[in-house]
């Protein structure tokens, strides 16, 4: 499908199935970046300690220049060499990770996709695999690398030129004074490179997020499948209406006979009204209808001796205004009293029959 098609943004649905595909904005410039700069960071708070483990092996490799280098002398020296080594590069190993692994959760936060870990034969395609050797992100991706090495050796050039002068003053210094400025100065590129390298990061971030946002869209089609799974599909939906329709217009023709009136227009509208005294604010609407509907209401209140009061205005009015159960608003109340009156009054057993109101 091409991309032109997919015009709509991607929906909360979406976007979770995406990310338990594993497809997430990740930027690996991130990784680099953090897990640089932790490191060098370490390293320089650590220099004194690592000068000292150094310092250490180089006095007992050298403690040992006048002792016949039995298999016990060698291998007591191998065994200092591995201790030293591991106590150095343990902590530097041990930043990076936690510097990576901070990264990753910055970005993409807790993910496990154990489906990207299963073989799949495409990985294994030659001409899917050229697609992604010349697709777009592979061609960025390869800019992105030259301009790195690019601009990190233009700042490391630059440092050095602007420190030359330090080198020829190195002959005169004593060793641990030449060791410390040429640290110094490598802490000088280290630092800049790994600004330069957290500022990359932050651009190629804004840039994977935008190519994932791009890739996760959807085409209306898509969007309408979607919103079909979600929703339901729209002929049980209207199955599910027409059968509440139902059951509401069987429950409304059940109240019918419990009216005191129903106003009618004469065969457009019907309105069935109720009014209990000590019961109800205002006369409420039971019932109402147009059409096939009225005829309806108009046969039950004929079958149960209930009084069509014939007005059209009242019963239009009435239909427009009032929901079935709602009382009928202030400025009715004058209308509906006449009607009622008229009921009562030609109609003296209401008042016995239905409780005096």
């Amino acid at each position: 499908m091409a991309d032109g098609d997919r015009t709509e943004q991607p929906t909360q649905r979406r976007k979770e199935d995406a990310r338990k595909k594993g497809q997430v904005a990740r930027s690996v410039e991130v990784n680099s970046a953090l897990i640089l700069l932790c490191t060098f960071l370490l390293l320089k708070w650590c220099a004194p300690w690592i000068g000292m483990k150094a310092l250490s092996m180089t006095q007992q490799i050298f403690s040992l220049a006048g002792h016949v280098w039995d298999d016990g002398a060698i291998n007591q020296l191998a065994f200092t060499a591995v201790i030293a080594f591991v106590e150095i590069t343990l902590p530097v190993i041990g930043i990076a990770f936690i510097a990576s692994a901070v990264a990753n959760l910055a970005q993409v936060g807790l993910l496990y996709t154990p489906s990207n870990v299963l073989p799949k034969l495409e990985r294994i395609n030659p001409l899917e695999g050229a697609k992604r050797i010349f697709s777009r992100r592979a061609v960025v991706e390869l800019g992105k690398a030259i301009a790195k090495v690019g601009i990190a050796g233009y700042i490391a050039y630059t440092t050095i030129r602007s420190n030359f002068n330090l080198f020829p003053s190195l002959i005169d210094m004593a060793i641990p004074e030449a060791i410390s400025a040429l640290g110094n100065l490598a802490s000088t590129i280290v630092l800049r490179i790994g600004i330069f390298l957290l500022a990359l990061a932050a651009a190629d971030y804004a840039f994977q997020y935008m190519e994932h946002q791009k890739s996760i869209r959807m085409t209306k089609q898509e969007l309408k499948e979607e919103f079909r799974q979600y929703e339901g599909d729209p002929q049980l939906k209207g199955k599910r209406r027409q059968m509440q329709r139902k059951v509401a217009m069987q429950r409304m023709m059940q109240q019918v006979p419990e009216a005191d009136v129903v106003v009618i227009n004469p065969t457009h509208y019907a309105i069935a009204l109720k009014y209990e005294m000590n019961k109800d604010a205002a006369p409420v609407v039971l019932a109402k209808g147009v059409d096939e509907v009225a005829l309806r209401i108009k046969r039950i209140a004929e079958e149960n001796d209930i009084v069509l009061y014939e007005d059209p205005p009242l019963a239009r009015t009435l239909y427009k205004t009032v929901e079935i159960g709602g009382v009928i608003p202030e400025h009715l109340y004058e209308a509906v009293a006449n009607v009622l009156s008229f009921v009562y009054r030609l109609r003296p057993e209401y008042l016995k029959q239905r409780g005096m109101r």
